[in-house]
């Protein structure tokens, strides 16, 4: 058998080749890097929950209480009190019957969607949905077709065109999580009533984070109540680790029965858990709010800050602001040379977005501070004008 050398060596000369850096210690605003202070642009805390008291203190009485691992799956014996508790605290959060735990994003997408459709059906997907639609969808055997990013237009004639002898299923990210744009979500509603079809949003970057009390973008838009499957994790706003979908009783009890990555995996430890349940009363909090503030006054700077000096943020809209360079090499170069600089901003290219759209990824903090912030602008732009790029 032929060794994987070649492979990864044109993975390199194309400026592809990815490899892992460890950072040391806690997921705060500045972290340790290679031994050194760094101011961290790259993660998905958006809230700064993953250390915060609140949420380590309840993993700890967990861990004390029930110990470190549920034991089996959660149709086996791995169901415990912790398990009923966050699912009924998600679901009073969302607003619906009913909610399900899933061990991760990509576990909850590839397990929701082949268990609600298959041969027969037909599902609509936003060409910019995340990795794990596409799988799901994929491994569903459905009737796949996606539409252009947001175009409500192109997607209602894909429905008015296409028969559809089963269900019609519509799926979007609600922030899409490359380019921090929204889902014109009360739009989707519209045409998912029109045509009969369910619809479902995952919510991993909004949850927690957006609208008037954190319940996510469908609240933003004002139609959580109408969104038929609300899938979001627990690793990003929420701070701990994990995945979620809420919805009507009868969708939750058919997922039990049928979505393959909940069926066949051990279920979420007690910390997981506990934290989970911490972080949702906190986001559900006055405290909650004040960080929601915070995070929007920190993106509102930063971009606003970018997009004065010249750089193109892709049209965001959230917390999450990409800076678009084009090519994968000068990419990885203004992500190096920021990092020389004391900043980590993680290069995005192909295949987690299209060739020719690499671009920084910057996600913003509400723990980080505001001349914190000023240095890492004046840093983007003194490196940027250095490749040439703004």
């Amino acid at each position: 058998m032929n060794g994987f050398r070649e492979e990864l060596e044109t993975l390199r000369q194309q400026g592809l080749f990815r490899s892992m850096r460890v950072v040391e210690g806690p997921q705060t605003g500045r972290v340790l890097l290679d031994g050194r202070e760094v101011l961290l642009l790259c993660s998905n805390n958006y809230l700064g929950l993953a250390d915060h008291p609140a949420l380590k203190t309840a993993a700890i009485r967990a861990v004390e209480r029930y110990g470190v691992s549920s034991g089996a799956s959660r149709l086996v014996s791995g169901t415990m009190e912790l398990h009923e508790a966050l699912e009924a605290r998600l679901a009073a959060f969302k607003g619906t019957e009913s909610a399900l735990v899933f061990n991760s994003g990509y576990a909850a997408n590839t397990g929701i969607i082949p268990a609600l459709v298959g041969k027969g059906d037909v599902i609509f997907s936003d060409r910019l949905n995340h990795a794990s639609i596409v799988d799901g969808a994929l491994l569903s055997r459905a009737r796949f077709l996606r539409y252009p990013h947001n175009d409500m237009v192109a997607l209602g004639r894909l429905l008015a065109e296409t028969s559809v002898a089963g269900r019609r299923l519509i799926v979007t990210d609600g922030v899409f999580s490359m380019d921090g744009d929204l889902a014109p979500l009360a739009e989707l509603v519209a045409l998912k009533r029109e045509y009969g079809a369910l619809l479902m949003v995952d919510d991993a970057h909004g949850t927690g984070v957006l609208g008037p009390t954190g319940r996510g973008s469908a609240e933003l838009c004002g139609v959580l109540g109408e969104v038929d499957i609300q899938m979001g994790t627990l690793g990003k706003g929420l701070g701990s680790c994990g995945a979620y979908v809420a919805g009507s009783r009868e969708l939750v009890d058919l997922l039990v029965n049928r979505a393959r990555s909940f069926i066949f995996s051990t279920a979420l430890p007690p910390a997981v858990l506990a934290a989970s349940l911490a972080a949702v009363d906190l986001v559900d909090s006055p405290a909650g709010a004040d960080l929601r503030r915070q995070l929007v006054r920190n993106t509102d700077l930063f971009s606003t800050s970018l997009r004065d000096a010249g750089f193109d943020t892709m049209g965001s809209m959230t917390q999450i602001v990409p800076i678009f360079v084009g090519d994968a090499k000068p990419t990885m170069e203004f992500s190096r040379r920021l990092l020389a600089e004391g900043f980590f901003v993680q290069g995005i290219r192909p295949p987690t977005v299209p060739a020719g759209s690499c671009r920084l990824r910057c996600t913003l903090m509400a723990t980080h501070g505001e001349s914190d912030l000023e240095r890492g602008v004046a840093a983007i732009g003194k490196v940027g004008k250095e490749l040439g790029i703004v």
